[in-house]
């Protein structure tokens, strides 16, 4: 295992720890994050309703939960977050609904701005965007692949939206939870199943 994943995955929370630490933030009016602007703090108060509400509400499909559930190896997901970050609070609470059906699936969290090091072995089209899922095999060490910062359907509207207009916009970002809102999880979750699937094809059979 490279030893900048082994530092990272040993500073690590799980989601549990994470959820405690965002309500606490919220309650001192803050954020993670090396600029803890008014803005920041606003979004983690956002984030954590919309995290409450996933937490509760998200579903996943009894056929998806099979091959969850089918999957035997053992992986960690190391996910790069912040608390501010819009696209987290829809995708962590996802990840979470798949790992906790399988033990097999570890999940752990860890800051992007206290892991800069991390996040560098990690970028999207250059640039540091998060969530990002690390898939790790425990038995190796080895990354197996990454997931992120968007699930495939929200990747490609964002992706058209920029092809067309250059930067996405405060309109385009309201849209973007919206369709978030209406998917309900469910691009997250098949697209992780499909990642289980790569690793151990049984899964899909």
């Amino acid at each position: 295992m490279h030893p900048i994943i082994k530092e990272s995955i040993s500073l690590s929370i799980s989601y549990q720890e994470y959820r405690a630490l965002v309500k606490r933030l919220v309650a001192e009016n803050s954020s993670t994050g090396l600029e803890k602007t008014e803005a920041s703090a606003n979004y983690t108060k956002l984030n954590d309703k919309r995290m409450n509400r996933w937490d509760k509400t998200i579903k996943i499909s009894e056929d998806a939960q099979k091959r969850i559930l089918e999957f035997n190896q053992n992986i960690t997901w190391l996910v790069i977050a912040e608390s501010w970050c819009g696209d987290a609070a829809h995708v962590l609470p996802a990840l979470n609904k798949v790992a906790e059906l399988n033990p097999n699936i570890n999940m752990k969290i860890v800051l992007r701005d206290d892991n800069f090091e991390l996040m560098d072995m990690f970028l999207t089209n250059g640039g540091r965007a998060i969530p990002k899922v690390i898939m790790i095999d425990d038995n190796t060490g080895e990354v197996i692949n990454t997931y992120g910062p968007r699930p495939t359907e929200a990747t490609s509207y964002v992706n058209r939206f920029k092809a067309k207009h250059g930067a996405l916009t405060p309109e385009f970002k309201e849209d973007l939870q919206h369709w978030y809102n209406k998917d309900k999880g469910q691009n997250i979750i098949d697209n992780v199943t499909k990642l289980l699937c790569i690793v151990e094809p049984t899964v899909c059979q």
